[in-house]
C-alpha cells in the first residue's frame, strides 16, 4: 500500500511539471489591411488543382527574428521575397480566392507570447452551403530553433471527412 501511495505522490508532484513543458502554437487574432506595413515574404500554400480548398496565403514580414516556414513538401507552397504590404495583399488576396466556392477572405495577425507581430494570414472563408463551414482549416504556428515559425495546416476534420466520403451535397465523389 506503501508503495502505490508513493507513486501517487510522484504523479502528482511530475504530471503539474509536464503540463509546463507542453509546447502551445501561437495564437493569431483579426487585423485590418491598414495594419499591415513593411515588407514581407509572401508565402502561398496550396492552390495545386482546381478544388483545392487546403489554401492559404502567409506574410512573414521581413527584417525581424522569425521565419515562416509550412510544414509541407516544398511542392505545396511558393514563396516570394521582399513583397512591399499593399502587394502582399493583393496577392494574397488573389491567391485565396480562386476557387468557385470562396465567400471572402480574412486577415490575421500572428502574434508571439509578448503579443509582437510577426506576420499575418490571409485565410479563404468559403460558403458555409457547401462545406458545412466557412473556415475549413487548422493552422497552427510554432517557434522552433533559430527563430523558425513551423506552420502545421490541414482541413478541419469534418471537412476531410465529406471529401474523403465524396458528400453528394459537397459536389460528388470524384476529386
Amino acid at each position: 500500500m506503501k508503495k502505490i501511495v508513493n507513486c501517487f505522490l510522484v504523479l502528482i508532484i511530475v504530471i503539474p511539471n509536464i503540463s509546463l513543458a507542453i509546447e502551445r502554437p501561437l495564437k493569431t487574432e483579426r487585423a485590418e489591411i491598414s495594419d499591415v506595413t513593411g515588407t514581407f515574404t509572401v508565402i502561398l500554400y496550396g492552390g495545386r488543382y482546381s478544388d483545392d480548398i487546403e489554401t492559404i496565403a502567409f506574410l512573414d514580414l521581413e527584417g525581424d527574428e522569425y521565419n515562416f516556414t509550412p510544414y509541407a513538401p516544398e511542392f505545396d507552397y511558393k514563396i516570394k521575397k521582399e513583397i512591399p504590404a499593399n502587394e502582399a495583399i493583393k496577392e494574397a488576396e488573389r491567391f485565396v480566392s480562386f476557387h468557385n466556392s470562396f465567400w471572402h477572405s480574412r486577415l490575421n495577425r500572428i502574434i508571439d507570447k509578448q503579443g509582437y507581430t510577426m506576420g499575418y494570414e490571409v485565410r479563404p472563408l468559403y460558403l458555409p452551403v457547401v462545406f458545412g463551414a466557412s473556415d475549413v482549416l487548422d493552422v497552427y504556428y510554432w517557434i522552433k530553433e533559430g527563430g523558425r515559425i513551423k506552420i502545421t495546416i490541414r482541413l478541419i476534420p469534418s471537412v476531410e471527412r465529406r471529401r474523403l466520403i465524396g458528400d453528394d451535397a459537397y459536389g460528388g465523389g470524384d476529386h
